[in-house]
């Protein structure tokens, strides 16, 4: 059965909504939220491990913080890659009886796959059982080897043209921080759907050349 539920203050997951900073105008120079140091403007985004906050960091602090044995923080990767042979079908889809056509899976720290819709009110986790897709999971490499907690499949099945992205957490809490914050009525408003197309046509300028290879 497929249960959904808000996600409240004490799940990790809500600390989604810690991350509308990333939709709202940064400060001119950004500075590492661990030691205060200048940031270049690509620079790393850490992982709190308990609270599941994003963090930025300088290049020392992420490999002080990171590399000590049960560290505080994982390194939220940088690639971002558009995959060109998988897709879930339409009764796949349906039977996840997800209410909108976007959601990311992760694996969370006990690598448990975990299904999260964007919406008006936030992050909603969706309760699925996946053991009937292990098998299509497990035949894509690129799935297999997504880092726990760090990276995600997001899936925008909006229009016409279902899209499927391998990318960093972080970029799924933009979404959710777009959407939040720019919904308006009923059906979102005209404002919310452009920032959707734009979210994931810089999805697909960061992929670039880095689209996965078809299998033969």
């Amino acid at each position: 059965m497929n249960t959904m539920r808000k996600l409240d203050s004490d799940s990790p997951v809500e600390a989604l909504s810690a991350l509308k900073r990333f939709a709202q105008t940064r400060p001119q120079v950004e500075r590492c939220e661990l030691c205060s140091a200048p940031l270049e403007p690509l620079h790393q985004h850490l992982l709190d491990r308990k609270s599941k906050q994003i963090a930025c960091a300088c290049a020392a602090c992420s490999i002080l913080f990171c590399d000590q044995d049960c560290g505080k923080f994982l390194r939220v990767p940088r690639e971002v890659l558009q995959l060109h042979d998988f897709a879930f079908t339409d009764l796949q889809w349906e039977e996840m009886m997800l209410p909108i056509n976007l959601a990311f899976f992760y694996r969370n720290e006990e690598g448990c796959m975990t299904a999260i819709y964007p919406s008006p009110a936030g992050a909603i986790e969706s309760q699925i059982n996946f053991e009937r897709w292990n098998e299509q999971w497990r035949a894509h490499r690129r799935l297999i080897a997504m880092q726990p907690e760090v990276e995600a499949l997001i899936v925008n099945r909006v229009g016409t043209e279902p899209m499927y992205f391998v990318a960093p957490i972080d970029e799924c809490y933009r979404l959710t921080g777009v959407i939040r914050t720019r919904w308006r009525g009923l059906s979102g408003g005209t404002d919310v759907w452009v920032a959707i197309t734009e979210f994931f046509q810089d999805l697909k300028r960061k992929a670039g050349g880095a689209s996965e290879v078809r299998h033969a």
